[in-house]
């Protein structure tokens, strides 16, 4: 993750989850609030059914003693009840009904604690998406997708396990706190011995697991964005791979991802649940150590068994709140590192202006100038751009020639807005397009790659990209494939604009696929054309179609064109060559083979 965005990993466990409240949404810490009072309800209802043993049990053991009671007489003679005996029916239903509702209660919070946690993290998923895609182009560049991918799939599943975590954590405190009022209603010295007694159990070892737990947070977050670059760096050349057998090459570097990540959650998960059976068995010993002392007592076990199992209930429930309060911090422990990175693509800060309402495109009426403009990667090595001054005439087409690193790219970069110059200015009728205006300018612009990228849906909805399906105009559909030479295939297939390309377009040939590149262009309407060495990958005849395509473009259009062969700029109005981020020569094709050595040189090796 790069560095500006790492802040948050240098927080404590506390700060952490402080900072992921504060990035929920009103709405939703609202219903966290509601969550929390259910979780009170909840407590009340585990002290109202643990109450009610107590007594139940007192009936089945001594009627004649509850039914002396003053408030048990008084509670029965409202119910007309006139024996000992008859009192066992409605304590029992009383005990089974607590019971039930408390259970009842539990599941509902189980159920609200488990939905909140999952559509919060939805929430927080879909703003890590949404920051992302509005970073600058120049984040995007310094950033492996597979961070954004691992956040987006195994982060924010932790993120979200750290939510429910927390709701589980508050909930089973809650019940742990009432479980432990009743249990000092009933015999204050045995509980506090057992509270402290198996506290201090867990404080010890939540103690000896914590730096373990913190180890392996930080490698399940950094393999897990492993396994994703290796699935990607597999299959993305899955050609290349299956043709130089390489397979146990990238199966290797997976296993040395995943095995590590597999192993560190299995750790988590070991000492998250391990303590259980240990406590376990300390609570029977300890409840039979009771039984014993309370059997030397004048009574024996028989006077004693309504304290017995109210006791042996209560540790019934204590452990497993123990447990679950444990448990709850060592998985939100672990998932520390993940929560972090997950922290920090929210905090990703959102450029000036991109929640703006929708500019309306800029006007270009007269050209396009860049004067004395710079621009570095960084912040530190030689200008790509440096000092460069150039005038693109509006309706003109405009060739790029350059060798390698002579920032022909970087240059479209400029052009199109997704950059902006160290120094000096790119300007459109007199107007910068840095800030405010970039959007607006980049509404006049349309773009065509070397590789175009096409998503596994219809031709339809690849040349009308990034458009909802219902409001795609397939007229405009239609005449963009029809300037783009493509509409005469498209319309010869069955399914003609609804045929799904497949991934990538891999149903079509390179050729197709840049003229689809092409219509998609055409659909945005834009008023000016950038290609990048669009044609470069194409054989000498698909290149020549396409060219011919382009060429019978409207010429209302401006068209500026970056090309590796210098046959696909020929007949461009102007030529500009660059040379170390400068324009060393500009003029026609004749006229640079006139003017222009190193020109002549590119002409000689095209030939």
């Amino acid at each position: 993750m790069p560095e500006q965005y790492a802040t948050p990993s240098k927080l404590q466990l506390s700060g952490l989850v402080w900072q992921l409240w504060c990035q929920l949404s009103r709405r939703r810490k609202i219903q966290f609030g509601l969550v929390s009072l259910l979780t009170l309800v909840s407590a009340v209802a585990e002290i109202v059914s643990l109450g009610a043993v107590v007594p139940f049990l007192g009936i089945l053991v001594a009627p004649e003693k509850v039914f002396a009671n003053p408030h048990v007489e008084k509670l029965a003679h409202l119910l007309g009840i006139t024996s000992a005996d008859a009192l066992l029916l409605p304590f029992a239903a009383a005990f089974a009904g607590a019971a039930v509702a408390a259970a009842g209660i539990r599941m509902l919070l189980l159920w609200a604690n488990t939905r909140l946690a999952f559509v919060t993290g939805s929430d927080i998923s879909i703003e890590v998406y949404r920051r992302t895609l509005y970073q600058p182009f120049q984040v995007h560049l310094s950033r492996n997708s597979s961070e954004v991918s691992a956040s987006l799939d195994y982060k924010v599943g932790y993120t979200v396990g750290v939510l429910l975590q927390l709701l589980t954590l508050v909930s089973s405190v809650a019940q742990l706190i009432a479980v432990m009022l009743a249990l000092l209603a009933f015999d204050a010295t045995v509980a506090t011995i057992a509270a402290v007694g198996f506290g201090s159990c867990y404080a010890l070892i939540s103690w000896l697991f914590k730096r373990k737990l913190a180890i392996n947070a930080e490698r399940i977050a950094r393999e897990s964005t492993q396994v994703i670059k290796a699935v990607h760096e597999g299959l993305g050349g899955i050609r290349d791979v299956l043709l130089d057998g390489t397979q146990p090459f990238y199966c290797e570097i997976y296993r040395r991802a995943d095995y590590p990540l597999r192993l560190a959650m299995g750790n988590n998960i070991f000492m998250a649940g391990s303590p259980r059976f240990a406590m376990e068995a300390i609570g029977m010993v300890l409840i039979v150590g009771l039984a014993y002392s309370l059997s030397l007592q004048p009574g024996g076990v028989a006077a004693a068994l309504p304290l017995l199992g109210a006791l042996a209930l209560g540790a019934q429930r204590l452990l497993p709140s123990l447990q679950q309060s444990y448990s709850a911090w060592a998985g939100i422990a672990g998932s520390r590192a993940a929560l972090a990175e997950t922290l920090a693509f929210l905090e990703q800060p959102l450029p000036e202006g991109v929640l703006d309402q929708q500019p309306l495109p800029l006007s270009f009426k007269e050209e396009i100038r860049f004067d004395e403009t710079s621009f570095r990667y960084g912040t530190c090595g030689l200008p790509v751009i440096d000092k460069l001054n150039l005038v693109i005439p509006k309706r003109k087409r405009i060739g790029i020639v350059g060798g390698t690193g002579s920032g022909k790219s970087t240059l479209l970069d400029l052009l199109m807005g997704l950059i902006e110059p160290d120094q000096g200015n790119v300007r459109v009728d007199g107007v910068s397009i840095a800030g405010h205006n970039r959007r607006a300018w980049q509404r006049v612009i349309a773009h065509v790659p070397q590789t175009i990228y096409l998503a596994d849906t219809t031709l339809a909805e690849n040349v009308a990209f990034g458009v909802p399906r219902s409001d795609i105009d397939m007229d405009r559909v239609r005449e963009a494939a029809r300037q783009a030479k493509i509409a005469d295939f498209i319309e010869s297939r069955p399914e003609g604009y609804e045929a799904f390309v497949g991934e990538r377009g891999v149903r079509l040939s390179g050729g197709q696929r840049q003229r689809i590149g092409i219509a998609r262009a055409l659909y945005k309407q834009a008023s000016v054309l950038v290609f990048d060495e669009a044609t470069s990958a194409l054989d000498n005849a698909t290149e020549q179609e396409v060219m011919s395509a382009i060429a019978e473009l409207d010429r209302e259009l401006t068209i500026v064109i970056v090309a590796h062969r210098l046959t696909t700029i020929k007949n461009c109005d102007s030529i500009v060559e660059l040379s170390n981020g400068r324009v060393v020569a500009q003029g026609t094709y004749d006229q640079l083979l006139e003017r222009s050595e190193s020109f002549r040189h590119m002409a000689l090796a095209a030939d």
